[in-house]
């Protein structure tokens, strides 16, 4: 049994509805009998509402459509996810510019390489930027990421010496309270004098 066509559109701003436009129009001529449209960016997951609610919507024998990839997935792993998603209720995705169908053994091959090959451009990433720190380290140029709440002892030593409290010496210094305790156990200061200050 053959199931429904579901479309989701995606846009960043309201500035790109022609782009949504454009995009509803591919998918009604794609078949899809509901279209799910939203305008959200890539990365504000949480946010994006309309996905969340096409993919609840979705039925086994399904298919979620769409134009193409980024308007679906913020990242492969993101999308290796969805997909994990889809296929445990038993729907498919397409992808209308790649002409990808995971209900075929084709189109779940491509998505396995695109998978594979992001992972792999991912490792040769990180081993690139773990020799660029050792050979850093080795000429005594990498310093590491600068400690910005231990930048800042001098200040909050001052502060706590005028009475100041963790919770106010945090806002006015932009670091947290934990911080503050940090560099105060660091400097010795004891603890009686610490919580009669707060």
């Amino acid at each position: 049994m053959s199931g429904q066509l579901v479309g989701y559109a995606r846009v960043s701003t309201v500035a790109q509805d022609a782009g949504l436009e454009g995009q509803l129009k591919t998918l009604e001529g794609a078949g899809c009998t509901r279209v799910f449209e939203e305008r959200v960016s890539s990365v504000d997951l949480p946010a994006r509402e309309k996905l969340a609610e096409a993919l609840r919507y979705l039925r086994e024998g399904d298919t979620l459509v769409v134009t193409k990839l980024d308007r679906l997935a913020r990242s492969t792993g993101h999308l290796h996810d969805l997909l994990g998603e889809l296929e445990a209720k038993g729907v498919s995705l397409k992808v209308l510019d790649m002409g990808v169908d995971t209900s075929t053994p084709t189109g779940k091959l491509i998505f396995n390489l695109v998978g594979s090959i992001a992972q792999f451009e991912r490792e040769i990433m990180l081993e690139r930027q773990r020799e660029g720190i050792a050979k850093a380290r080795a000429a005594g140029k990498y310093k590491g990421r600068k400690p910005t709440a231990r930048a800042k002892t001098g200040q909050v030593r001052q502060l706590q010496s005028e009475g100041m409290g963790a919770t106010q010496i945090a806002r006015k210094l932009g670091i947290s309270r934990a911080s503050v305790y940090r560099i105060l156990a660091d400097l010795k200061i004891d603890s009686q004098e610490i919580e009669g200050s707060w």
